[in-house]
């Protein structure tokens, strides 16, 4: 915000030349005249008044008071003025209908028909004789969307979404006492199966917690770990053992309807409900602003290309990893950020659910190993960011820049140079996240790599099933 201060004010006056003298004059006592301040309005209103006719004309009239004389003068005006106007619009209609008359008879083609047309020139300097066409304008419909519709989507969406209390121990960097940090965000319930209830939320509000505690609709709540992380996609799917939850909550609580963000259009409302600044539920409206934005989001120093979709729907913090939705109740986003700055209002940003689906189910499958129950593929990835990609050429994904002699990847025929973009079809952009999802999936396991090749001076797509190892000690 810019501030300004004006510290100059100048004050002008003027002294004016025309004097309007007072009416009455006293003669007995030979007092100076009462000069009224001068008022340019009040002057074109009155109009001008002689000295000459003040003092010396004949007026055989008695003696009016000076009131009485302002209203007549001013009712005179009055009816001046509006028959004035009255004679105007009477010539002004009479001309009007005097020339479509006119050009009537000289082009009685005019008005045969029922299109509409304006009459212009083709170029600056020559009038053309050219006619630009202008559609009728058809009726058209204008949806409406009632507060009631907002308030059915609350009511129906509210028993989907979660709220989550985090607890993580924290060094303080002077004295090194360790001392327990709370935080707070969201989550959207998105499955249940026979053992355990699964929620969907944002890794950072999950990530370095000891202690994991969700709020639902009822206010009753129940502890949660961790079933997977997705640090690079910022996505995590948190489990409550479902015979941890009393009956009347199971009842309470439902299943949220994911939608498809890939054919929302900006312009259309959307919803937000989360657990903002740790308060419990709450609910704002916004319309999305933009689709396929490219952020980059700073975690710990590390900056990550985000594509996001945007909304002006408030998301505050504790909003993280609860639900955006469409005004059918469908989630098309999952809140996750919001650009603070003080310059800066209404630009808050979510993952499209279409992106996140398949991330979230295979997070939802996910099984806690031991370190030797876990899958090795036997690679040292670097990522290829955007900035990379442009720079080089490259594929957006991780490129194999080492192969472990004799493991998976090396069986496989995946060869130093390739980018590896899929793994069971979850988009891959970060070394981090590849270690994470090889160390999530049991030994064993047979995985499908999508990767790109340089061949013949270009890239080209390879696709290879392969038995994941056990990580040599």
């Amino acid at each position: 915000m810019d501030n300004y201060n004006e510290n100059n004010t100048n004050q002008i006056n003027e002294n004016t030349d025309n004097i309007n003298y007072h009416d009455n004059i006293n003669k007995q006592d030979n007092s100076e005249y009462n000069r009224p301040e001068y008022s340019f309005w009040a002057e074109k209103v009155s109009g001008p008044t002689s000295y000459y006719n003040q003092q010396y004309q004949y007026n055989p009239q008695p003696e009016q008071p000076e009131e009485e004389i302002r209203k007549k003068s001013t009712g005179r005006r009055f009816f001046g003025f509006i028959f004035k106007a009255g004679v105007f619009g009477i010539i002004a209609g009479a001309a009007f209908l005097g020339v479509q008359y006119i050009y009537g008879i000289m082009n009685p083609s005019a008005f045969n028909n029922n299109e509409n047309y304006i009459l212009g020139s083709t170029s600056d300097n020559t009038l053309s004789e050219a006619k630009l066409k202008v559609g009728s304008t058809e009726h058209g419909t204008v949806n409406n969307i009632s507060e009631s519709s907002v308030m059915k989507v609350a009511e129906e969406t509210m028993p989907s979404i979660v709220s989550i209390t985090s607890i993580s121990t924290n060094t303080d960097i002077w004295f090194g006492v360790e001392y327990p940090r709370e935080g707070s965000g969201s989550g959207i319930i998105v499955g249940k199966d026979e053992k355990e209830l699964l929620i969907a939320t944002n890794n950072h509000v999950v990530d370095g917690t000891d202690k994991i505690t969700v709020t639902f609709i009822d206010d009753s709540q129940v502890d949660a770990v961790i079933k997977g992380t997705d640090s690079m996609a910022d996505l995590a799917v948190i489990a409550v053992d479902l015979a941890d939850i009393e009956r009347s909550t199971i009842d309470a609580i439902k299943i949220a309807k994911l939608g498809n963000s890939d054919d929302i259009k900006v312009g259309e409302m959307t919803i937000a409900i989360g657990n903002a600044m740790g308060y419990g539920q709450s609910l704002t409206v916004g319309y999305v602003s933009a689709k396929d934005r490219k952020i980059e989001v700073s975690d710990n120093g590390r900056y990550t290309t985000m594509v996001l979709l945007q909304t002006d729907a408030a998301i505050n913090p504790g909003n993280s990893g609860g639900a955006l939705l469409n005004i059918d109740g469908e989630v098309i986003g999952i809140n996750t950020v919001k650009f603070a700055d003080y310059k800066i209002e209404g630009m808050g940003y979510a993952i499209p659910i279409s992106r996140a689906i398949p991330i979230i189910n295979e997070l939802m499958s996910r099984e806690i190993l031991k370190p030797e129950e876990q899958g090795f593929l036997g690679v040292a990835p670097q990522d290829v960011t955007e900035e990379v990609s442009e720079m080089f050429g490259m594929p957006i994904g991780v490129y194999i820049s080492t192969i472990v002699e004799g493991s998976s990847a090396d069986k496989a025929g995946l060869k130093v140079g390739d980018v590896i973009q899929y793994i069971n079809d979850v988009e891959i952009t970060s070394g981090v996240q590849l270690r994470e999802l090889i160390s999530s999936i049991r030994v064993g396991t047979d995985i499908e790599i999508k990767y790109m090749r340089h061949m013949n001076d270009s890239y080209k797509e390879q696709t290879v099933t392969l038995t994941l190892g056990a990580r040599e000690e």
